[in-house]
């Protein structure tokens, strides 16, 4: 359609929401939004908010495209439909909310829709963040779990995420079988809205036992001797950025025996605002410069940093070559520490299963992870982006493999299998745990990361998004896409290109020979280009917000290291190829 084509659908899809079933301020909004006849209007109207494998995300607003009450009501309405089919009685959801504007309302909405379906609904009383919805759902046998958030969004933004009786995020055939339902649900009226007395009734509020359950888990994770016995003194800096850790993180750090912590108190408290901060992202230095500013004043040796839902946790270390006297770990470089030290933990409490246990990473994260693994004697097994699919390799190897700990790039980890899904709750205390075990052997964490690299191999990463709003961003972004796949470069960096992964059509080319190979994963819109010299180059749109991500992986064998000898060299040699792969995209 052109753009003519486009502002009479979407005001034709506005009229209806100028009269009832939509309430007097709804209708209002979108008669201002009608006479004013802008963007706005386009862009709330012109299509639906897209249900897709995950749920919903978009920006909060009246209209079709927007995250508001009716398409929430309107999500949950398929849902509860999908659910009963699967299982017709006895059928239980649980559900929580973050600090996001809207939040509440949105949680409370969905709890009626179920309730109207006449599905039993476990609401918490107030904010909770995502690993302890996924926890509950498998503790109090739901059928399924809704939580809504749009995690480290701005604060434009709200989403809606629907979990599976395995706690994991829905995955196929769920999550198809979800979303036609939802796509049949013809506006507000095919809702049952629930707010009648015997619909209310089926809505339970959670007590503290889901909480206690939650946080003995946690703390249950802890394998070293000396801090489960004395506790610790180590000075820690944390900020909730006005999220959720503030009624999770701090507590657990606290019953894990982390007696030194200081809390960044212009970001204690909720807010989906989010004043402090331009975003709430913890993968974004800004987010955590008033923590590292209060690092400096309380001498503390580390500083962590949880998104609004807490699943997603950033930290920062003192590093003396660094500007500022502090240093950002990547997504990348937090992982392969957590994955060292609950592997080389496990072995040395005796508690690891070689030939049993295994790790787990997506396709965009470092295979510095793999090695670790591997040289544990463990499996790893690679999958798609996003946890959902850890989640779903936890389901298919459960009675055969036992899930030890995992991650992806993204700042997201997970520790044992509780939980099904990220939890920057049990990841922030247990690197506080791995930070207290490197003082005492008189290491810190980046002395913890050379020592990696040195028995492994050093691996650099490197992540660039650009964000691309509406509909144009959309076209923009697939236009990049098929270039990648139809004509993808002969070289990046200097390097040339031998590889070819399209995991749209799961298939691997060799350039050099032409040859196809398949490949053993779900269908999705990314593609990976591999260099001669082992250098990843990967593109990807993401599936949360209107950015295309591409991803950079270099490496260095750790017997070239050993002879490069000076290892800060070393990585400067990596950071180099690195600035040249994305110079040959164009991309900064």
């Amino acid at each position: 359609m052109n753009g003519e084509e486009l502002k009479r659908l979407a005001n034709q899809r506005a009229a209806a929401w100028t009269a009832e079933p939509y309430d007097e301020e709804t209708r209002s909004q979108v008669q201002s939004m009608i006479v004013a006849d802008g963007d706005e209007l386009v862009e709330s109207f012109y299509t639906d908010l897209e249900f897709g494998t995950g749920g919903l995300r978009g920006l909060m607003g009246p209209g079709t495209n927007r995250m508001n009450k009716y398409t929430v009501a309107q999500a949950t309405q398929g849902l509860a439909q999908y659910i009963l089919k699967a299982q017709p009685q006895d059928a239980r959801v649980a559900i929580a909310h973050d600090s996001r504007n809207g939040s509440p309302d949105y949680a409370r909405v969905a709890a009626e829709v179920l309730a109207g379906n006449g599905i039993e609904v476990h609401l918490f009383p107030a904010l909770r963040p995502t690993p302890q919805l996924s926890f509950t759902v498998r503790h109090l046998e739901c059928t399924s779990g809704i939580v809504i958030t749009a995690s480290h969004n701005p604060k434009e933004y709200n989403g809606y995420k629907v979990y599976w009786n395995d706690g994991g995020q829905i995955v196929p055939p769920h999550d198809h079988g979800i979303i036609a339902e939802v796509r049949g649900v013809q506006g507000p009226n095919a809702v049952k809205w629930g707010r009648d007395e015997s619909s209310q009734e089926r809505i339970k509020m959670t007590t503290s036992e889901t909480d206690d359950a939650y946080f003995q888990t946690v703390t249950d994770l802890r394998m070293d001797r000396d801090l489960i016995e004395k506790g610790s003194d180590l000075p820690i800096v944390y900020t909730p950025l006005h999220g959720t850790g503030s009624i999770s993180v701090i507590p657990a750090l606290a019953k894990a025996g982390f007696r030194n912590v200081h809390i960044v108190e212009s970001q204690r408290e909720p807010d989906g605002d989010f004043p402090t901060v331009h975003s709430p992202n913890p993968e974004e230095g800004a987010a955590l410069s008033a923590a590292i500013d209060l690092a400096k004043e309380v001498n503390a040796q580390l500083v962590l940093g949880t998104d609004p839902d807490s699943d997603r946790v950033g930290i920062a270390v003192p590093d003396a070559k660094a500007d500022g006297g502090w240093r950002l770990l990547n997504g990348n470089e937090t992982g392969a520490l957590l994955v060292d030290y609950v592997v080389s933990g496990r072995a040395a409490n005796g508690t690891l299963q070689p030939g049993v246990d295994f790790v787990a990473k997506t396709i965009v994260t470092s295979d510095l992870m793999t090695e670790i693994g591997k040289a544990a004697g463990l499996d790893v097994i690679e999958t798609l982006t996003g946890f959902k699919w850890i989640a779903a390799a936890i389901r298919e190897q459960e009675g055969k493999g036992k899930f030890v700990v995992g991650g992806e790039e993204s700042y997201g980890y997970m520790i044992g299998d509780a939980v099904r899904d990220k939890d920057a709750v049990a990841a922030a205390c247990m690197i506080c745990e791995m930070a207290h075990a490197a003082q005492r052997e008189g290491l810190d964490m980046l002395g913890r990361l050379e020592r990696i690299h040195r028995t492994h191999g050093a691996y650099l990463e490197a992540l660039v998004s650009q964000t691309k709003q509406g509909r144009a961003g959309k076209e923009k972004i697939a236009q990049q896409m098929e270039t990648f796949r139809s004509n993808p470069p002969a070289q990046l960096g200097g390097e040339r290109v031998v590889e070819l992964r399209d995991y749209h059509v799961q298939t691997r080319t060799v350039l050099t020979d032409g040859t196809s190979h398949g490949m053993d994963f779900p269908p999705s819109n990314v593609i990976q280009m591999v260099t001669e010299r082992g250098s990843i180059v990967t593109a990807r749109p993401s599936g949360t917000e209107p950015k295309i991500k591409f991803y950079f992986s270099v490496r260095m064998d750790k017997s070239e290291l050993a002879e490069a000898v000076d290892y800060e060299a070393a990585m400067q040699v990596l950071e180099h190829r690195i600035q040249d792969l994305k110079g040959s995209l164009g991309v900064s």
